[in-house]
């Protein structure tokens, strides 16, 4: 290992903004968000497959009485999200460093107010359709973590993943489409995200790619 991702190791381990395995607040915090991490009863905002955190970061920036958690395995990346929080003094953002499929280890039914997938791995083969963040098993894992009519935002580049969410959640009689869009950036919801961009979102844009954008929550 880079004597570089060593010392972001070891920053993360010392971030009181960074949950991971080893830290007591690992094993524990499981719904106890608000009161031990936060210390205040804020909505919580949570981001999946967040990377380096720059949409977790700009949305704390932009809401500071929400809290926003940015969840990612990748401890490499993390470390630039939670050193940002901590230089700027966004008490309201943390990161939590655990795979995906074990979300409902750390949340309590409801803790979450509001959900952002943005730009997963669209895992593109039909084999590895349960992979995916948006396929069946990941959506029946996410509705008892979130709160009635709390929302979920999903944006992607890729076409066939986002068709794929689309028709997926659209036969659900348990969800409720708000809104959605193939062309992001040149639809009337664009101002709502304030012009925050992850790097791989500006990546894509930049090759011309189209961004797709879907609101939906859970009704039943």
């Amino acid at each position: 290992m880079s004597r570089k991702k060593l010392v972001r190791f070891a920053q993360n381990e010392a971030n009181p903004n960074v949950i991971q395995a080893g830290k007591p607040l690992f094993e524990s915090i499981k719904g106890n968000w608000h009161e031990v991490q936060f210390q205040n009863s804020n909505p919580i905002v949570v981001e999946l497959a967040c990377g380096r955190g720059e949409f977790t970061v700009g949305l704390g920036r932009e809401y500071p009485h929400q809290n926003f958690i940015g969840v990612d395995i990748k401890g490499s990346r993390i470390w630039k999200g939670s050193s940002t929080a901590t230089a700027e003094g966004l008490n309201n953002v943390s990161f939590l460093r655990t795979q995906i499929q074990n979300l409902d280890q750390f949340f309590a039914e409801g803790e979450i107010a509001e959900l952002w997938i943005t730009f997963p791995d669209p895992f593109p083969r039909d084999g590895d359709e349960k992979r995916r963040l948006t396929s069946p098993k990941f959506l029946d894992m996410y509705k008892p973590l979130i709160q009635k009519q709390g929302l979920v935002h999903f944006k992607t580049d890729n076409t066939g993943l986002f068709d794929y969410t689309l028709e997926l959640v659209q036969s659900r009689e348990d969800i409720q489409v708000i809104a959605f869009t193939h062309d992001f950036y040149q639809s009337e919801m664009k101002d709502d995200h304030h012009g925050i961009k992850t790097r791989y979102e500006k990546i894509f844009s930049e090759k011309g790619e189209k961004i797709k954008y879907l609101k939906f929550q859970f009704i039943g």
